[in-house]
């Protein structure tokens, strides 16, 4: 369960977040360091939420609806509902980015879990799970977190065929180990 100053670490992508405020006080306030030269993640939009950046060192490479751009030390990004982005560091230093996500519903948990997966080397170097894990992730946290590709529908339909064998299989959408 996220509380004020819980680091989590990915340590496939590098990325650490620390959270500042968690989705109790009715917005999901965190800092994220991102390592030099990371990758760009997934492509992705976030339905219900809006988030807000802002760069408080380095450099942050941002793509949005396709274009990049980049965010320096002082720049504040918002990002509303619906809008497909994606975000990383393409410099030779670390990027420290305050970063902020309203309504919070239940992000916290969703970075708490991609995180302990990476940790629990059930990710693949990028820090993307299975297939069959993804498909339990996608259906839980739908309401706070989607791919951009493929369409909604077709991602709700493949990964509701997958969902009994992820099941079957062992596979969660949430482990109570990560969220302690």
């Amino acid at each position: 369960m996220a509380y004020p100053n819980k680091l989590l670490h990915n340590p496939k992508t590098g990325q650490e977040i620390r959270f500042l405020q968690t989705g109790k006080s009715g917005i999901l306030e965190m800092e994220s360091i991102y390592p030099a030269r990371s990758k760009e993640p997934a492509p992705h939009y976030h339905p219900f939420q809006s988030e807000d950046f802002l760069v408080l060192e380095g450099a942050l490479s941002v793509r949005i609806d396709g274009a990049v751009k980049i965010l320096k030390k002082g720049d504040s990004l918002h990002i509303p509902p619906n809008k497909i982005h994606s975000m990383w560091n393409n410099t030779s230093g670390q990027t420290v980015v305050n970063w902020k996500v309203q309504p919070p519903l239940k992000t916290e948990y969703f970075l708490e879990t991609v995180c302990g997966l990476a940790q629990d080397n059930k990710t693949n170097q990028q820090g993307m799970p299975g297939i069959l894990q993804v498909a339990l992730l996608a259906n839980h946290f739908s309401r706070e977190f989607r791919l951009s590709a493929p369409p909604f529908f077709l991602q709700k339909l493949l990964f509701l065929l997958l969902t009994p064998f992820a099941l079957v299989l062992g596979y969660r959408p949430l482990y109570k180990k990560y969220l302690d």
